[in-house]
């Protein structure tokens, strides 16, 4: 957990006084990226870290090389608890490490820092949406990228379930799913943890390229995604008001293109199927016009006759 990190890179540079990515991605077993990010993300929450630059370098503590944890002042310590307690979902080992920091604070500084750690709270789950289990295998492929060990999967994918062993390089919690970025013979792939049907970490080290990029190859997999998402585009007039709910319905495959002289929005929306654009805009009735293209209005003009079909006798309240 990120949170485990941060606090394990204080008490790295506590020690040390002086520490380059290299040395925190050698000894938290993390990407020299992974490891480069995390200082930045120590500095801009408010943490006196910073970097120094040629040779002999490295990141330190503001305060000199034997500069503690304790060192922290009141704000210093409330931006820290922000960044670390604040979501609804971490994990009991983020908990013990934000007590073991709060014990390591001067006595004068705890009770702002603890209220800062509950001062904000970061609610995953969407309005309407079923509570978020833990999904399977997060552990062991956690501890597989740490400790780099291949793993053997039986997947179940679109051609069936198949088997493989892949190098695991990191894991990716996107909305409700967990996904595995791995590097196999065919190169760099992705899997869902939800269709993994059966895992066993091996003992063979796995390999990983030197100048990892997650985040990197993570944005290059959500445009790849997104654009599969969006391969068909329709073009809807309707009010500015039920314009908003079409933008947080079609989400970032959404957009206000023009106003009509009537005072209507015209946007564009898009979804992989014209058949998957229609069922979204069908709840919205004669609120949306659709006007093109063709294919989306067959769409939902099909989507209604079967509606008719099957409720088109039923008498509705008198």
């Amino acid at each position: 957990m990120r949170a485990d990190r941060l606090v394990a890179t204080l008490l790295l540079m506590q020690a040390r006084g002086r520490v380059t990515a290299a040395e925190v991605a050698d000894e938290l077993e993390v990407s020299v990226a992974t490891a480069r990010r995390d200082l930045e993300a120590l500095s801009a929450a408010g943490i006196p870290v910073y970097p120094q630059s040629g040779r002999g370098g490295g990141w330190s503590l503001v305060g000199g090389a034997r500069t503690d944890l304790t060192g922290l002042t009141a704000p210093e310590a409330q931006a820290l608890f922000l960044l670390l307690g604040s979501s609804s979902d971490r994990s009991a080992e983020a908990t013990s490490a934000l007590r073991k920091l709060v014990r390591a604070l001067p006595a004068t500084f705890r009770a702002e820092a603890e209220a800062a750690g509950r001062a904000v709270l970061v609610d995953p789950v969407g309005w309407g949406s079923p509570a978020r289990a833990r999904q399977p295998w997060v552990e062991e492929l956690q501890g597989a990228v740490v400790r780099r060990r291949q793993v053997t999967l039986a997947y179940r994918g679109r051609g069936g379930e198949s088997e493989r062993i892949v190098d695991p390089w990191a894991l990716v919690d996107k909305g409700e799913r967990w996904y595995l970025v791995a590097g196999t013979p065919a190169g760099r792939r992705t899997f869902r943890l939800d269709r993994i049907v059966q895992l066993v970490v091996e003992d063979t080290p796995a390999a990983r390229p030197d100048d990892l990029d997650v985040a990197g190859i993570w944005e290059s997999v959500v445009d790849e995604m997104e654009e599969r998402r969006s391969r068909v585009t329709a073009t809807v007039l309707t009010t500015p008001f039920v314009g908003r709910v079409v933008q947080d319905r079609f989400g970032r495959h959404a957009a206000v293109v023009g106003t009509e002289a009537d005072g209507r929005v015209r946007l564009e929306v898009g979804s992989h199927t014209a058949r998957s654009v229609a069922e979204q805009l069908a709840g919205f009735g004669s609120a949306v016009e659709v006007v093109g293209p063709d294919v989306v209005r067959a769409e939902l003009a099909a989507l209604g006759a079967e509606l008719t079909g099957m409720y088109g006798g039923v008498s509705g309240p008198r």
